[in-house]
């Protein structure tokens, strides 16, 4: 299929399947602005409050080169409205709220408990917008017997057990090199929001959904807690796979190919190119049982050829493998951009700089990244104004600090 024939029946009046739903975000960092993200990149209005002074996300390296403005930030506030409002006072409180009964949607990443501190829980809210979606991030969750811990990225992974497994077979734990249970948290998050709109559109109900990165972590584990509740041992396996073989990331003569097989048909194929038709009866069990001897034999395959040869060579067979590319290398690649995957956005400076796009194709809703990330405040008197606040009552607050 050519790109223009899966759009050819594709809106251009809307920004995406949740066009005309508003969603106030107050969040921090990673988790909770990436389910921002993922529902601003699928057309809702994303009003992102922030304390006046900004949130710690803005600080996080790496920085566009010559410029204040963090990548991180960047690519995960795009497409959102930005207000400053002190929450810490009575007055910043009931701008919230205000904010909050115009709106679909209220999302937060605060250690449980903060927000109803200051009268902006779930409790609270739901009396200014008795059909609320509530949704609440953290580490552990709103409840249980950890759920007062401070829950980071790496706090999760290591909790949950992910950490354990990754990384070679003789290292130690390792984490993922990216915000994996923010990540996830995250996508969670989006996928509970839009499950509660459409309950409350067919019921009229809102709700609290609450997600927790230990939660998603445990979720997207493959079925290992029940490995683990059983004692059934789950060995490291680094590149290697426990239900197939040969599989493994491999060194030919400029650089690395990750290739094997899964498939007895596959490995039939891969047999005789390695021209061991002897082995090619083996079956997935066998295979397992040889996982040594067949490793060696495609890694002594790939030794003596590039990583062209051994790529256009599995391609012509119908066998899976890449070269293992870094992302440096990755960024150039023509289907990467083929798919939209890097989109060039002018930020706040003028500076022009390829942003990760969003993973979902759409075909009659496009999204697309529609603007960049906002300054701190650049709308806040937009959306004060839209409030019914005065210019001079938005002065007067702006002179008081309040937002």
């Amino acid at each position: 299929m050519e790109k223009h024939d899966f759009y050819r029946a594709a809106r251009t009046d809307i920004n995406g399947p949740l066009h005309d739903i508003k969603v106030v975000e107050v969040t921090t960092t990673w988790a909770g602005p990436m389910c921002g993200c993922v529902l601003a990149d699928y057309g809702a209005d994303v009003i992102k409050v922030e304390a006046p002074t900004g949130e710690v996300g803005r600080r996080l390296l790496p920085m566009v080169p010559g410029t204040n403005l963090g990548i991180p930030h960047e690519t995960v506030n795009r497409n959102k409205r930005n207000v400053t409002i002190d929450l810490h006072g009575a007055e910043g409180q009931q701008l919230l709220k205000d904010l909050v009964r115009t709106a679909d949607v209220f999302l937060e990443n605060f250690r449980p408990g903060a927000l109803s501190d200051w009268g902006l829980g779930y409790e609270h809210l739901r009396e200014v917008k008795p059909d609320l979606i509530y949704v609440s991030v953290s580490g552990f969750g709103q409840f249980g017997d950890l759920h007062e811990r401070a829950g980071y990225d790496p706090i999760a992974q290591n909790y949950s057990g992910w950490s354990s497994l990754n990384g070679e077979p003789q290292g130690g734990p390792t984490k993922a090199p990216t915000f994996l249970g923010d990540d996830l948290a995250g996508l969670h998050a989006a996928l509970g929001t839009m499950a509660a709109l459409l309950h409350r559109s067919r019921t009229g109900e809102g709700q609290h959904v609450d997600i927790a990165l230990i939660d998603c972590l445990l979720f997207q584990s493959n079925g290992f807690p029940t490995l683990g509740a059983l004692e059934i041992p789950i060995p490291r396996m680094g590149n290697q796979f426990a239900l197939a073989t040969p599989v493994n990331a491999y060194a030919c003569t400029n650089g690395r190919v990750f290739a094997g097989v899964l498939l007895d048909s596959h490995w039939k194929l891969l047999a005789k190119e390695m021209n061991r038709e002897d082995l090619a009866p083996l079956g997935l069990m066998d295979r397992l049982g040889q996982r040594e001897l067949l490793d060696g034999l495609l890694a002594n395959y790939c030794a003596e050829r590039s990583v062209e040869e051994v790529v256009n060579r599995c391609t012509e067979l119908g066998l899976p493998a890449t070269r293992v590319n870094t992302y440096a290398e990755v960024a150039q690649q023509k289907h990467v951009h083929s798919r939209d995957m890097l989109q060039e956005v002018e930020l706040a400076n003028g500076q022009k700089v390829p942003l990760t796009g969003p993973a979902a194709k759409f075909s009659r809703t496009p999204i697309r990244i529609r603007s960049r990330a906002p300054s701190l405040g650049e709308h806040t008197a937009e959306i004060l104004r839209d409030l019914g606040c005065k210019p001079e009552t938005i002065a007067d607050l702006k002179a008081r600090g309040v937002i």
